[in-house]
């Protein structure tokens, strides 16, 4: 990370330098405008071995991707630092970004793209596999595993719709149960396509296969789960800005309109800390979205204020 001296104000702070962040402040310093990123260097998909889905660029390194927009970003004036927002207070036109080393710089307007952290159920092997062989997503990891023989955990609400998923690229799919009832119709479903059930308590996920409580193992060569997904954004929280409950029950999320716009003014939030299955390339384009939309709200001001000064004068 290249070494940057902090100024007093900008007027765009992004807090977050993955593919939401950084689309975002680069709309923003191709519109002239001083804009910081602030990022932690923690981004979700570290653990995978590339980014997929998105057009140009499919199965780049996740830490290249970010880099090349990094590089993007500086290309245009705007600055990115490697930091933790710990705090924002302040309002629309002067918000007080304090970092986790006590620093602070001061912003007219904040864009949150700081993501989200994916829980795992809390068995064995499981963070161990994460990314390789423990899989969520049948976009982002489901070609590698085709045809293989995947397992899916009962862990979350989308788990029959995400075992469905995961049919369409093999025809061995299993559904383990685990300690989630199995309902009559998702049975049905499951059945129909011809994906097999297996009930009892999950134990551990090993290199090969999904240990049961009873000491069976059931050979499988990869295992999707359903994450519960948390948002990194309690730095918000003084804003009176918190994340809720996402409605499909699978994690939390901080609310916003179309265009990324939040209910506390001169803050918009862009890719999976409001939108928690957007790919990377959802993500980028919320960014850039939500980036545009800061921009016009600038203008929209500096035009009043010019309006202003011109009648009074």
């Amino acid at each position: 990370m290249v070494t940057v001296t902090l100024r007093n104000d900008y007027d765009v702070v992004v807090a977050g330098g993955g593919a939401a962040g950084l689309n975002g402040a680069l709309l923003l310093a191709r519109s002239r405008r001083s804009v910081l990123v602030i990022d932690a260097g923690e981004p979700r998909n570290a653990p995978a071995g590339g980014v997929h889905g998105l057009l140009a660029r499919e199965g780049m390194p996740p830490a290249e991707l970010v880099e090349r927009g990094r590089a993007e970003v500086r290309g245009y004036g705007g600055e990115v630092v490697r930091g933790e927002v710990a705090s924002v207070t302040g309002a629309a036109g002067d918000f007080t970004v304090t970092l986790a080393d006590g620093s602070a710089v001061r912003a007219r307007r904040l864009l949150v793209a700081t993501g989200l952290a994916d829980e795992l159920p809390g068995l064995p092997g499981l963070a161990e596999g994460w990314g390789r062989n423990v899989l969520h997503c049948p976009y982002c990891h489901g070609w590698e595993v085709r045809d293989q023989a995947i397992g899916v955990l009962a862990s979350g609400p989308m788990s029959v719709h995400q075992a469905l998923m995961f049919r369409q690229l093999s025809d061995d799919v299993t559904y383990f149960t685990h300690d989630r009832p199995l309902p009559a119709e998702d049975a049905e479903q499951l059945a129909a396509r011809g994906i097999a059930v297996v009930e009892g308590e999950v134990a551990a996920w090993e290199e090969t296969g999904v240990r049961l409580r009873d000491g069976s193992l059931v050979a499988r060569q990869a295992l999707a789960v359903a994450t519960r997904m948390v948002v990194r954004a309690g730095f918000l929280k003084e804003l009176g800005l918190l994340p809720v409950e996402h409605p499909a029950g699978v994690g939390e999320h901080i609310p916003a309109d179309p265009a990324g716009r939040t209910s506390v003014p001169g803050v918009w939030v862009a890719g999976n800390a409001t939108d928690l299955m957007a790919f990377v390339g959802g993500a980028a384009a919320a960014g850039a979205m939500a980036g545009a939309q800061i921009n016009g709200d600038l203008v929209a001001e500096e035009a009043g204020r010019a309006v202003e000064a011109r009648r009074a004068s």
